[in-house]
């Protein structure tokens, strides 16, 4: 595995933020806040964006297709050098967890956001992140090591015991996985989820690990420093998932009592250590609803999605946090200044249709009204007029709400998207409004299979029925 990086630390003075989107704003804002001047880097479809208009600067890096902007880290550096920047945030996705850009931020004395180009490869390679999880001590699902080829996959299989999941070696999303639950299906999905992860990460490496089908998905926020320093921030419980991908999150979870968030978070703590973690990240875990085990699933090394509702438990700015760290900064924080208060819920609203098996809707705003109210935050970077492109990922918002319990966080959210008015495209909205009012939902009684098996088919009928009257 190669591991050569050197870390650049200094005081921050012009970031390059190099993403798109909310993720975007929420940075430069907190740029803004810490007395950091942003140039953004922008494809020729953004040039009229929110980031674009927000930055104290503009630099466009390629036409619209990710391949040739968004992802072209010669093109992002250059910009970045180019307009005197000395950091570059990556946000999450596109180049997030990409090791090439750390790297060449090294190259050209460029401090680069996030953690060690190190940690990104170890913790990308999925079976060496079950095994930095062995070594420290923490549990993970029982499964295999690399299987090359389908006899060796029906052996693991064997040994493992169905249903088994099958993942790809080389990244996540659901990107390769697959799940069988007996021979005839692992014989018919071994070289598609192989296939798939080949074309998604340009690596087929495939291993199984057991399927567990009453899972609630736990993962914990995690910060270390360059001085050894790590603290946790406590979890969210990010169950509610559709084909692999999060919809709705939550923070603390409903799940887990205080005596097992406390080994949780212990885990995570330990791994990040283990492995010198240096930045924000979420360490993952699968929580078995049936007898209350839980076992290491992943480590993303970014800034997540979902980090608002963490933000809100614990009063913890993660963004200014990291910016912070990549500075050389110890943390501003110890573990015990960091308290769980109240709750937090947050609805991912895309332009999508949701009675159309999620399809994309991209178009022209016609109408933004986000709601305006105690206790409800909206990052987002969308307006009236703006124009939702296709070539990117559909998320225009995420709302968040704030609680003293969780009964009053579902109310706020519930009143929230009422209140919340988008014409012009379609969106999400009347499909999170639809979950909280599931009574499964309110008494916290779901696991990851919950929408798929369950509400999309309730949805379904719900939408045929308005379209027959």
């Amino acid at each position: 595995m190669e591991v050569n990086h050197v870390s650049v630390h200094g005081k921050m003075r012009r970031m390059m933020v190099a993403n798109r989107g909310e993720i975007a704003v929420r940075i430069i804002r907190a740029c803004r806040e810490m007395g950091i001047e942003t140039v953004v880097a922008v494809s020729e479809a953004d040039r009229e964006s929110l980031p674009a208009r927000l930055a104290d600067r503009v630099v466009c890096i390629g036409p619209p297709p990710p391949l040739k902007s968004y992802l072209n880290i010669d093109a992002i550096i250059t910009a970045a050098l180019g307009t005197h920047c000395n950091g570059i945030h990556p946000g999450y996705g596109f180049l997030a967890e990409r090791p090439d850009l750390p790297k060449g931020c090294s190259r050209h004395g460029l401090i680069f956001v996030g953690p060690s180009a190190k940690n990104i490869l170890q913790m990308g390679d999925k079976l060496y992140a079950r095994k930095m999880a062995i070594e420290s001590g923490v549990p993970v699902i029982p499964g295999s090591e690399l299987v090359r080829h389908l006899d060796e996959a029906r052996g693991a299989a064997l040994k493992v015991g169905y249903p088994v999941l099958l993942k790809a070696a080389g990244g996540g999303g659901g990107k390769g996985m697959k799940i069988a639950w007996n021979e005839d299906e692992l014989n018919s999905t071994f070289n598609i989820a192989s296939a798939e992860a080949r074309v998604a990460f340009g690596d087929n490496r495939i291993y199984l690990e057991q399927y567990i089908p009453n899972a609630r998905h736990i993962e914990i926020q995690i910060i270390g420093d360059s001085k050894g320093n790590v603290v946790h921030c406590f979890e969210r419980d990010c169950s509610l998932q559709r084909r692999y991908q999060k919809i709705l999150e939550e923070a603390p979870s409903t799940a887990i009592t205080n005596e097992l968030r406390e080994i949780i978070v212990s885990s995570a703590v330990t791994i990040a250590r283990h492995i010198g973690y240096e930045s924000v990240g979420t360490v993952e875990f699968i929580l078995n609803c049936d007898n209350g085990s839980f076992f290491f699933l992943e480590m993303n090394t970014r800034i997540q999605v979902e980090h608002p509702v963490t933000e809100i438990i614990t009063g913890v700015d993660l963004v200014k946090e990291q910016i912070r760290i990549a500075s050389g900064e110890s943390l501003s924080i110890d573990q015990a200044d960091i308290k769980l208060k109240g709750h937090a819920i947050e609805c991912r609203i895309n332009a999508e249709s949701a009675s159309s098996d999620f399809m994309p809707c991209p178009g022209t705003i016609k109408e933004w009204t986000p709601p305006v109210e105690k206790g409800v935050r909206v990052d987002s970077h969308c307006y009236s007029g703006y124009v939702v492109p296709p070539y990117y990922d559909s998320l225009m918002a995420k709302v968040i709400t704030e609680g003293k319990t969780r009964e009053d966080a579902i109310k706020k959210m519930d009143n929230a998207l009422k209140n919340f008015i988008v014409t012009g495209v379609d969106t999400t909205i009347p499909f999170h409004q639809f979950i909280l009012c599931r009574d499964e939902f309110r008494a916290g009684k779901v696991n990851t299979r919950w929408i798929e098996e369950t509400i999309m088919k309730e949805y379904a009928s719900t939408a045929d029925a308005a379209c027959k009257s």
